[in-house]
């Protein structure tokens, strides 16, 4: 008899292999999104949300933020306490680690502080404000230690923004930069002596009323080949080139990326991230985190870039089910937009940033609303249920893992015991199937007396999954059915079970979940790859498909 496990493990190169390098897999506790995709660093198309942290106990109109250069201390400033207060990560980068340090008062030079920047080695520190409209320098006699700070000199841009919001500085400390919303425009200025802004002078002005009429947040690659304004106007982000690096008359438009409320960032995929008043910006010296800060929620919101998804809005845009072929190369997805399987090839194996659709088939005659989507482990057959019509749906495809080559065979309804499919699952040697909904709160567990024929299949038994997901949708089972996963829209996340009888669910016992809203917050399905060393998840709201990692240690 054809054996899926068997088979499973030899399309993926040895799952007990991968089982044994990897000693956490098949466990989500050690779940990681996939952020790998270092090419795409600096790239807000590949930006997702991931946490946040409030500074509003320290400062409730937040404006200007700033972080050490090895990232385990970070600054923000605002204008309801009119200073800088200083935090300390305990994990660089990760400012929910954060705990508050120290402030410093500037309320003498402005009242209505709006940035923060210091000089590299930390021994100076600039503010911004539009009260003064000008740049106030501070000298600290212990680098990155605003306590010890002490004023030095101040320089007027009021001549070129009499409402400054936020300024940077050249790396190494002969360009400063000033944006503004009265202005519209990045101001650029010369300092002959690095970092002395008494001896800084207007060079040029570059509007970007274009793209932002209110801009706050003003950020440079570290190389000045590119910089980023935040404002207030179109409530997001806008990315720039610039062709001859530091020189703002070079220019060029490149993308935007929204804030403005729950939808945020739906190219993305990001959510929870209802910041219509976005200020500071600042981005990891690799690129691979944006931090932003904006005085509606107080929050410092982490974003991280690189991240492997894949949007397949293009094909659907309420994407219900995913499902790959075992070793990688395909992927499928269905929704019931527009009642669809969609087939996708991966030119690398289980990297969905390469995947490119290949064609697409309709199960509307039989599934409208589709939602669940499953293949047999040779491909040669494809079942699909949904909410419509209440059944397990069984096509034929002549050439495995080809749709366009798929032909309805015959259907088994499961409207006794749920009304509304969401989902379907078969056991390893297709004598077992297994379906959830959200009508039902339950995973119901089938009997087939030939394999892999529904017109077979008898009502065995069912499992609750009520106290952890009251709208489950989607449903896996480790390939030697010890462990069962469901996902659904209440929670957000990924139930795992463990069965102590594999494949019967009446033995099945909650274990742990793992939170994916933060990527998707209408989530509807997930696989897990053969050997248990990641899984993916799909969604309706945000039509991407996701990838975690779970990390070896």
């Amino acid at each position: 008899m054809y054996n899926l496990t068997t088979a499973l493990k030899a399309a993926a190169g040895n799952a007990g292999s991968a089982e044994a390098t990897n000693p956490n897999a098949w466990d989500i506790s050690y779940a990681e999104l996939d952020t790998s995709d270092s090419d795409n660093y600096f790239n807000l198309d590949t930006m997702v949300f991931i946490e946040d942290f409030s500074v509003a106990t320290e400062e409730a109109n937040t404006r200007g933020m700033f972080f050490k250069s090895d990232g385990t201390k970070m600054y923000i400033t605002g204008n309801s306490g009119d200073d800088v207060n200083e935090y300390a990560l305990s994990t660089a980068w990760d400012p929910t680690t954060a705990s508050y340090t120290t402030t410093f008062s500037v309320s003498s030079q402005d009242t209505t502080p709006s940035g923060v920047h210091f000089k590299t080695d930390g021994t100076k520190m600039y503010v911004i404000g539009y009260t003064s409209d000008s740049v106030h320098e501070y000298d600290l006699s212990t680098a990155w230690d605003v306590s010890t700070a002490s004023y030095s000199q101040s320089f007027s841009v009021a001549t070129q923004s009499d409402i400054p919001e936020d300024l940077w500085f050249k790396p190494d400390g002969t360009k400063m930069y000033v944006t503004g919303p009265t202005s519209d425009a990045v101001h650029e200025y010369n300092l002959s002596t690095a970092w002395d802004v008494s001896t800084a002078s207007h060079n040029q002005s570059q509007s970007v009323a274009a793209q932002e009429t209110g801009p706050r947040g003003l950020c440079f690659k570290s190389d000045g080949t590119k910089m980023w304004i935040s404002g207030t106007a179109a409530d997001g982000i806008d990315e720039f080139s610039l062709s001859t690096a530091w020189d703002v008359s070079t220019i060029s438009y490149v993308r935007f990326t929204s804030f403005n409320g729950a939808n945020a960032l739906t190219s993305a995929g990001t959510t929870n991230v209802a910041e219509t008043n976005p200020f500071a910006l600042f981005w990891t010296p690799d690129g691979d985190k944006l931090f932003m800060t904006g005085n509606v929620t107080d929050k410092v919101h982490v974003f991280k870039t690189g991240v492997n998804f894949k949007d397949v809005s293009s094909e659907e845009t309420i994407p219900n089910g995913v499902f790959f072929k075992p070793n990688g190369t395909k992927m499928y997805v269905i929704g019931r937009q527009y009642d669809k399987v969609h087939e996708y090839d991966l030119s690398t194996a289980w990297d969905t940033t390469t995947a490119s659709l290949n064609q697409s088939f309709s199960v509307n005659s039989q599934a409208p609303a589709p939602q669940g989507l499953f293949f047999k482990s040779d491909g040669t057959k494809m079942y699909v249920t949904g909410s419509t019509n209440d059944a397990v749906h069984e096509y034929d495809l002549s050439t495995a893992w080809d749709v366009s080559t798929t032909s309805f065979n015959q259907s088994f309804s499961v409207a006794t015991q749920l009304a509304t499919p969401n989902a379907v699952f078969f056991k390893d040697d297709g004598t077992k199937m297994y379906s959830t909904g959200n009508t039902s709160d339950a995973v119901f567990e089938y009997d087939l007396s030939t394999a892999w024929d529904v017109s077979t299949a008898s009502y065995s038994q069912s499992f609750s999954v009520a106290s952890e997901e009251t709208a489950p949708r989607g449903l896996f089972f480790k390939d030697d059915g010890t462990k069962m996963y469901v996902c659904g829209s209440t929670g957000d996340d990924i139930n795992e079970y463990d069965l102590s009888t594999a494949w019967d669910v009446s033995t099945a016992s909650y274990s742990q979940n793992f939170y994916v809203g933060t990527q998707e917050p209408n989530l509807e399905g997930m696989y897990f790859k053969p050997d248990g060393t990641a899984f993916w998840i799909t969604g309706n709201l945000y039509d991407n498909v996701y990838k975690y990692n779970i990390r070896s240690s």
